[in-house]
């Protein structure tokens, strides 16, 4: 009997823990307030959208992720890793020049001289210096900003210009 207490003692914290509740005054994402097109800040969990402008043109080009110091590579896509949704992970054009990112760019990113084409078509990735002797730009952007969770929008390239084109990019995390 008495193991039966200590077993219901430990269960309801559990349960408590496990269970999710509403906060008030909590909104839903869905919800105009809360959408991406909104003045708002938008900052749910999620795949985040990140738009950015770079010093040169390298949209075809292939991009890695350097650590902080900028001596080390730390991440690397396999060449079957520069698709997204089935297609070669180009950025999508935006206006006023922006790119969005569809291959997980960080502000530590830079672009190789591989292309997205021709990366595609290896068997394997480059070795670490290899890879790192393609770099071809150190510091590639100009601007980059995470406009919230990638899933917050309903037809993102719509919805991404008119934060662009109506000067709304303050209300959005600046990362560069």
């Amino acid at each position: 009997m008495w193991l039966n207490k200590i077993s219901i003692y430990l269960l309801i914290p559990t349960l408590v823990a496990c269970t999710s509740s509403k906060k008030s005054g909590s909104k839903d994402p869905t919800t105009k307030e809360q959408s991406a097109t909104s003045s708002q800040k938008v900052d749910y969990a999620g795949p985040p959208t990140i738009i950015y402008k770079t010093r040169k043109d390298y949209k075809n080009n292939v991009p890695i992720t350097l650590s902080d110091d900028g001596k080390t590579i730390v991440s690397y896509p396999a060449p079957s890793d520069v698709f997204y949704k089935g297609v070669l992970a180009y950025p999508t054009q935006l206006a006023n020049g922006y790119l969005l990112d569809n291959r997980g760019l960080t502000l530590n990113s830079v672009f190789t001289k591989f292309t997205y084409e021709e990366y595609s078509k290896l068997s394997t990735a480059p070795d670490l210096n290899t890879f790192y002797s393609s770099i071809i730009d150190k510091n590639p952007f100009l601007e980059m900003y995470n406009c919230g969770n990638r899933h917050g929008f309903t037809n993102e390239v719509n919805e991404l210009n008119g934060i662009i084109n109506s000067n709304n990019l303050a209300n959005y995390k600046k990362i560069k």
